[in-house]
């Protein structure tokens, strides 16, 4: 089992960057693939980035790619969101999530994940 907890948001003006970061608990996070989703009020949770267990494999919603950079660091149990040209329709929770499975061909799924973080606010000002 593994624990998620997310950090890093904020407000910022738009065109500005923030990067998030998700620290997992327990000794295995290498063996879990990692994917952050976002949910705007009144939205279902989306998909934005993936990356599998060693960062060879990394995917992106079509709104996000070119802007936001996913990576882990399985040294310190930890993914992050690198975030550029923030826009206001980027405003929503951004929450990570892990799954130990030993395939990912639903990485944009979010019934795929069995772990979640409570989630980190982040708001772009127009």
């Amino acid at each position: 089992q593994v624990q998620l907890v997310e950090s890093g948001g904020g407000l910022v003006q738009a065109g500005g960057s923030l990067r998030l970061s998700c620290a997992a608990s327990g000794r295995t996070f290498s063996s879990y693939v990692m994917g952050w989703f976002r949910q705007a009020p009144g939205k279902e949770r989306e998909f934005v980035a993936f990356i599998n267990w060693s960062g060879s494999n990394t995917y992106y919603a079509a709104s996000v790619k070119g802007r936001l950079t996913i990576s882990r660091d399985n040294a310190k149990n930890t993914v992050y969101l690198q975030m550029n040209s923030l826009k206001p329709e980027d405003t929503a929770v951004y929450y990570c999530a892990a799954d130990g499975a030993g395939y990912y061909s639903d990485y944009a799924r979010a019934n795929m994940y069995d772990y979640w973080g409570q989630g980190t606010q982040v708001t772009v000002s127009s």
